[in-house]
């Protein structure tokens, strides 16, 4: 069938069918075109969104309990503000040659996020923007190794990372990432990295206890430098609460203030992974606030945006740019769509009502009040430990809650756990392998920082509603 001379799209009819079974025991209907993140959930198809709430195309209502995928809407969705911004922008142009030209809105968003910046990078900073949180911490990499370069210290290209920490999906980052599901299949493709025990008290790798440790896990990053050799050391990178691998375990107190001191005494480069943790999710803007210790390289994305349009940045020292400024040698690094205008207007828009609603407050106060309301948990036979900073907190799942014995990987407990919470209209996020990579069940929690007390009562009522149940799925399986 021709119209106008060009053959139209044939309409593919989908074949229902009850070959594929979700873990809920629901059928499933195979979409034979498009790929999605799992291959047995049934995916009902989204319709709209607002505050805290979505509804799918049959009027079910979901409360959003993570954030979108995993820590990333802060604003809250609805907001007409920033698609507002974004259409406006695309009104005059919306992609441009980068190479040859800027733009206002890149150039006005670097001046609000130097602005803003944690410490002693405020106003004394310049941000590169990328499109996504793995093009962040790429490119944090990328940055850390040119410098090196460009100070004439070409010998320093190893970067020390942590066990059980996740810093993106390119095969770049995998080598250095700590999330062995999503490093195992890959790890012939990268060069691996070192890593250290990540700042996990209720699972020490001394079996130690914090404060008495003497913070023996930050100290391992001194040990693992000088054996690989500090000329040969770049950077150290970790998460200031780390999100989809630990699910949501902030580092204790004193822990950055260790790190840096040692970065300074080895001459290696602080980079902090504010992916997730940055704008506003920990009840402060920036992760790193928490602690007094400035990295010398943050890589931040999701709430910068809050999940509006995807956008991500580097912000680093200007004495980490300067090097390359003297010697005239552009940053080597690039993406086709970084800088682009319309996801600048829309971050622009998102950060501008984050602050004028005073939403990092927001998360300060009534994420205290969540994490609050989570210890109530622990009241449940299978929860083994809750903790978090701000709107982003997290909770474990265990077989026993003395020796800490975690379920078999084969039940997919924390998978189980939040297709029941999906069933009853709460988004979760589901997590795995904090133990020793393979084995441990997490929940990652991060409501938009727009939540009232009430919509995490009712958070909370759906939470424990479903934990019952798991319990008492869990024991069927287990006979």
């Amino acid at each position: 069938m021709k119209e106008s001379g060009v053959e139209t799209a044939k309409v593919i009819k989908r074949k229902k069918t009850a070959s594929l079974t979700s873990y809920t025991g629901l059928p499933v209907t195979p979409n034979i075109t498009a790929v999605h993140r799992d291959w047995c959930h049934p995916f009902p198809t989204i319709a709209r969104t607002e505050g805290v709430y979505l509804w799918d195309t049959e009027g079910k209502k979901y409360i959003d309990g993570s954030g979108g995928s995993s820590v990333v809407v802060g604003i809250g969705h609805g907001v007409k503000e920033v698609p507002k911004a974004m259409f406006d922008q695309a009104q005059d142009f919306s992609f441009y040659p980068a190479h040859m030209f800027t733009n206002n809105q890149f150039l006005e968003l670097c001046d609000m996020i130097v602005s803003m910046a944690p410490g002693s990078l405020r106003n004394n900073s310049r941000i590169w923007l990328a499109c996504t949180g793995t093009d962040a911490t790429d490119d944090a990499v990328r940055l850390a190794r040119q410098y090196w370069c460009e100070v004439k210290k070409p010998s320093k290209y190893i970067v020390i990372s942590r066990w059980q920490g996740f810093h993106g999906n390119a095969i770049s980052v995998a080598g250095f990432s700590g999330i062995t599901a999503r490093r195992k299949i890959f790890q012939p493709l990268f060069v691996d990295s070192p890593h250290i025990a990540p700042a996990y008290c209720y699972r020490c790798m001394f079996d130690a206890e914090y404060p008495k440790c003497g913070l023996a896990c930050a100290k391992m990053l001194d040990t693992t430098i000088n054996q690989y050799g500090a000329e040969n050391v770049a950077a150290f990178i970790a998460e200031p609460v780390v999100g989809a691998a630990l699910g949501a375990v902030p580092a204790p107190d004193g822990y950055f203030e260790t790190i840096r001191d040692i970065c300074d005494k080895h001459d290696v480069l602080l980079i902090a992974d504010e992916v997730m943790t940055g704008w506003g999710r920990t009840g402060k803007l920036f992760g790193v606030n928490h602690w007094k210790a400035d990295p010398d390289i943050i890589a931040m994305a999701k709430g910068m945006s809050s999940g509006y349009t995807p956008i991500s940045a580097v912000m680093a020292k200007n004495g980490i740019w300067q090097p390359l400024i003297d010697n005239n040698s552009p940053f080597r690094a690039g993406h086709t769509l970084n800088a682009n205008a319309v996801s600048c207007a829309g971050a622009k828009a998102a950060i501008t009502y984050l602050l004028k609603n005073k939403l990092v407050d927001n998360a300060n106060v009534n994420g205290t009040y969540f994490c609050e309301r989570l210890r109530e948990l622990l009241d449940s036979r299978i929860v083994g430990d809750v903790r978090g900073r701000g709107m982003m907190a997290g909770f474990e799942i265990v077989k026993d809650k003395k020796t800490k014995e975690p379920f078999a990987p084969a039940l997919k407990a924390s998978s189980l756990l939040q297709n029941i919470t999906f069933e009853y209209g709460l988004i979760i996020y589901a997590c795995a392998g904090c133990v020793d990579g393979l084995n441990g069940d997490m929940i990652l929690m991060a409501p938009p920082l727009c939540i009232t007390k009430s919509e995490i009562d009712e958070i909370m009522d759906i939470l424990k509603k479903s934990i019952g149940r798991l319990e008492m799925e869990l024991q069927a399986l287990n006979g």
